[in-house]
């Protein structure tokens, strides 16, 4: 199979830059071709097969959005890390299936540790785009391999991606491709449309510079409208762009198929990147998107 990525979308129309600002989110089908989601998606299955799980037992808990503070997930800010759902284990911490349906997430540097993931990742379209989006020096901070798993992909709760990847002034903006379908029944995104204009709630950070140790610092009463919640189910090779203050979540999966999906996020080069952040590499730098020949 070829290894050459197929990115589809070129730009945005004005009309899709104005939509994106007053909903905070948009919804690009076709923006992907199916062969380079499958490319993608053999390339994880291939990281799975010489994955040792019981070299870590790092469980990421979504639905109380807690983080691990370990050097393993701080780490992971410059490496290929495994985080597991957190129904993957029995009582006596022995998985209860294989590991490639216990995986939650691999992050948080796919975009710059992996050939295939770097070359999808890292792709002039996508510099381009955010460019449209007011950017004007888009870099790559962090990248997720989601699996939502089949019975136990556990819920994320509302949240907005700013609290997690914070700048001054704030510029975060998710790329979220599908990799396969994302359905009721398989835990798609929900957003609340506008909900990016009530500022950010709160910061996920650490409790002083240079400390292993986080807090979550509360930054304003925000109350999103749930009544206002939108489901963006979208096809396999569709992108979801988010603005960084967006609320959004997704549901548990229960069903009995998965919802891959990859998840990059880029922050603007001009703006100020606070060392409180919990992502932060050694040589404090993000890789730039690649330019058109």
């Amino acid at each position: 199979m070829s290894r050459k990525v197929e990115v589809l979308l070129r730009a945005l129309t004005p009309e899709q830059v104005s939509l994106y600002h007053e909903q905070g989110y948009l919804v690009v089908e076709g923006a992907v071709s199916a062969n380079t989601c499958d490319q993608l998606k053999s390339r994880i299955s291939e990281m799975l097969d010489v994955f040792d799980p019981d070299s870590i037992r790092s469980i990421f808990t979504t639905k109380e959005q807690s983080r691990q503070t370990d050097n393993y997930f701080l780490e992971s800010a410059e490496n290929i890390s495994y985080f597991f759902e957190e129904e993957a284990f029995d009582d006596d911490g022995e998985l209860k299936q294989d590991k490639s349906l216990s995986i939650n997430k691999i992050g948080h540097a796919l975009h710059d540790k992996d050939v295939l993931f770097s070359d999808f990742s890292l792709h002039p379209s996508w510099g381009s785009i955010l460019h449209q989006l007011g950017m004007k020096q888009p870099l790559a901070a962090q990248s997720m391999y989601i699996f939502k798993q089949p019975n136990i992909g556990g819920e994320v709760n509302c949240h907005q991606d700013s609290t997690f990847l914070f700048t001054k002034p704030m510029s975060v903006i998710g790329l979220w491709f599908a990799i396969e379908d994302a359905t009721l029944e398989n835990g798609c995104l929900w957003g609340v449309p506008g909900g990016h204009k009530q500022g950010l709630e709160k910061r996920f950070e650490r409790v002083s510079e240079g400390s292993t140790k986080m807090q979550m610092t509360k930054l304003a009463d925000v109350a999103w409208d749930k009544e206002a919640l939108l489901s963006l189910e979208v096809p396999k090779g569709s992108l979801v762009i988010l603005n960084g203050e967006f609320p959004h979540l997704s549901y548990a999966n229960r069903s009995k198929r998965s919802r891959h999906a990859y998840a990059l996020h880029a922050v603007d080069g001009e703006c100020e990147y606070p060392e409180s952040n919990w992502l932060l590499r050694q040589n404090r730098s993000f890789p730039r998107f690649r330019q058109n020949n």
